[in-house]
């Protein structure tokens, strides 16, 4: 069975991937199983940059075929901030909490229509012969106050119209059928099979 890296440490998130991608002769295998495998500073100036450094550093440490991505949440008002800084926007340490706190606190007296924003994901294959990187997006907008339990980072704020919905007010179900990685990572699944046969 052909085995795949994913440049992550985050269990839940080799899980969640799986099953997005849906292969049934590859294996997903998470960095930690090579302790080899350096930390990478996410330094890049964009998503497809951060992604495509973390792919590239763990197909160097293991010689399998790696896959990684990085994801930003992007807010027309903000121009587009917090984009690459999504994980950090309030500081080095910040909690999901602390970002939420100052993203509320950007956008008071800010009008709904104007509160558009997007997550955006980038995955990305580093192997021998391939550098392939997709990118999911989903359009949504920010509230004023979080809203649902569900979910991670901003996702009590995200809201996407269509469904009446924040992503944190949606199952993992639910938000896999229509969010940024869940896209990203079956166009990923469609693509490794494709090449890989698997």
């Amino acid at each position: 069975m052909k085995q795949i890296v994913l440049a992550t440490r985050n269990s839940d998130k080799i899980t969640e991937i799986e099953k997005l991608m849906q292969l049934d002769h590859a294996e997903l295998v998470g960095i930690h199983k090579y302790p080899q495998a350096p930390d990478v500073i996410e330094d890049g100036d964009s998503l497809r940059a951060n992604a495509l450094k973390k792919a590239r550093s763990a197909f160097k440490a293991t010689g399998l075929p790696s896959i990684a991505d990085d994801s930003g949440l992007e807010v027309d008002f903000l121009e587009g901030a917090p984009g690459v800084f999504s994980s950090r926007f309030a500081g080095e340490n910040a909690t999901y909490s602390d970002n939420n706190v100052k993203l509320i606190r950007l956008l008071i007296g800010v009008p709904k229509e104007n509160r558009k924003a997007r997550f955006r994901c980038v995955a990305c294959l580093v192997d021998q012969d391939h550098e392939h990187c997709i990118e999911g997006i989903c359009e949504g907008t920010i509230l004023d106050a979080p809203s649902g339990n569900q979910g991670f980072g901003y996702d009590p704020l995200f809201y996407m119209p269509q469904c009446d919905k924040t992503f944190a007010e949606m199952s993992l179900e639910e938000k896999n059928k229509i969010s940024h990685r869940g896209r990203a990572f079956r166009e990923m699944g469609d693509y490794v099979r494709k090449i890989y046969g698997v």
